[in-house]
Parts: C-alpha cells; structure tokens; sequence
C-alpha cells in the first residue's frame, strides 16, 4: 500500500506518526512550501499522477489539498482538521471532478480555534450529494493538534474501513 502524506502550513511528518503509516504501507511525504507555491494541489497532482497511491492523510492545510488529490486520483482520503474553508495562505484551488466514488473519513477537533469544525460541516454540507462516501469523526477531544494516540486510533480506524 502506497500512502501519501500531506502536512500542514510550516509542518512535516513526525517520526513517530511516520513509523505508524509504515506499518500499513510505504510513506511518501514531499515537503511542501504553501507560501512560495499557490499551484500546491496540482504540481503535487503532476508529482505523484504516475505513482500507485492508494491512500492520501493530510493534516490541516494538507487536508485541504489531500481533499482535492482525493478526487484527482480518485482515492480515499484521512483528513485531520481539513482547511476546506479557509486559510491563511492562498492556493489556486483546480476544478477536478472524477466518476469514481471516493471515501473520505474527516476527523474534526470540537476544541479547533484554528480550523472551525462547523465550517468544514458546513462545506460538506453543501456538496453532500457529490459522488463521495464521507465519514465524519466529530472528537470533543481534540484541538487543532493531533496528539500521537489520537493520530494513531484515527488511522487505524481509517484502515480497518477500507
């Protein structure tokens, strides 16, 4: 299983949650400079088009994109605190649409103050009847953060849905 990995804004893939993917598969994790690259979900569509990725998690801004790529290659998707609504920095958001159904397990922090949880809730609301499968974990428990245990129990449940 071919995973791809796309952290948030000024972010990277710890050891540790990167030992946890390596468990169910081989990571790939490009870094990504979303300030100097506002093209970010394209050029990584360009990047990795030729490769066998089975599954994108993406974390915050790398939510974000791994949302898009999600359709683009027609992929499930684990998404931590997704920036869907808004952000910080601009990024050129490609119109990409795709036939195939595809799975995305969204896991919000009820405690987020960076991304707000009702915002994505709203946005999922509004394109429900595209051809997605979404599951929402909505977690009291969580802030903008994914603590290592969290993470992992998120991605374990991820797997085990596929």
């Amino acid at each position: 299983m071919n995973i791809l990995y796309i952290h948030g804004l000024n972010g990277s893939l710890s050891e540790e949650k990167r030992a946890i993917l390596q468990t169910y598969g081989t990571v790939e994790s490009p870094s990504i400079n979303y300030e100097l690259d506002d093209d970010s979900i394209e050029n990584l569509r360009n990047q990795f088009q030729d490769n066998d990725v089975d599954v994108i998690i993406g974390s915050s801004m790398g939510g974000f994109v791994g949302y898009y790529l999600s359709i683009a290659f027609g992929r499930p998707a684990l998404l931590f605190n997704p920036a869907l609504v808004s952000r910080s920095v601009f990024q050129c958001v490609p119109d990409y649409s795709n036939p195939n159904r595809s799975f995305k397990r969204l896991v919000l922090g009820a405690q987020d103050e960076v991304v707000d949880p009702s915002g994505t809730l709203h946005f999922v609301a509004k394109i429900v009847k595209d051809n997605t499968d979404y599951h929402i974990s909505l977690r009291q428990d969580l802030a903008h953060r994914i603590p290592l245990e969290i993470f992992e129990e998120e991605v374990r449940a991820f797997f085990k849905s596929l």
